[in-house]
């Protein structure tokens, strides 16, 4: 058992890691921070803007990350808020657009070739897994580990 957790926990921490160095990569010629990809990539999706309640559920950040990142965003163009609260929606600009465009492309092509040599079951099968996975261990973080040998 505690070779599978050795095995789990290194290739999760190998999988974030290089997550890391191409998001970080890609988001060097916007002068942002690498996990701001995300925020782009989520954005992306709604031309219209979202606030930024909804842009911390669909990234799954705190709001302190998101207006961080909506902060910098600003500052480098990219983003304009509609409106002065927490509420305001959040919009990207035609820079912002093209920007996330090109994060949208390269996280394509990026998931793409990290799921080479996965058929469409294989994928489908990895994901439902991670989910599983995902919604257990969080039950384990919100409820503690059951004692003896449960």
């Amino acid at each position: 058992m505690i070779e599978r957790f050795e095995k789990f926990s290194m290739v999760i921490s190998d999988i974030n890691r290089y997550w890391h160095k191409i998001a970080s990569d890609e988001m060097e010629q916007y002068g942002l921070k690498g996990p701001y990809a995300i925020y782009l990539a989520a954005m992306h999706r709604y031309p219209q803007g979202l606030p930024a309640v909804r842009l911390c559920e669909l990234c799954n950040r705190n709001k302190a990350d998101v207006s961080r990142a909506m902060a910098d965003m600003e500052k480098k163009g990219l983003v304009r808020r509609e409106g002065s609260s927490y509420r305001a929606l959040l919009i990207l600009t035609e820079e912002g657009i093209s920007a996330a465009k090109h994060v949208a492309d390269r996280a394509s092509k990026a998931v793409e070739r990290g799921s080479k040599g996965l058929s469409d079951e294989h994928r489908a099968i990895f994901y439902e897994t991670l989910d599983l996975i995902a919604a257990n261990l969080k039950e384990i973080s919100q409820e503690g580990l059951p004692s003896g040998k449960d």
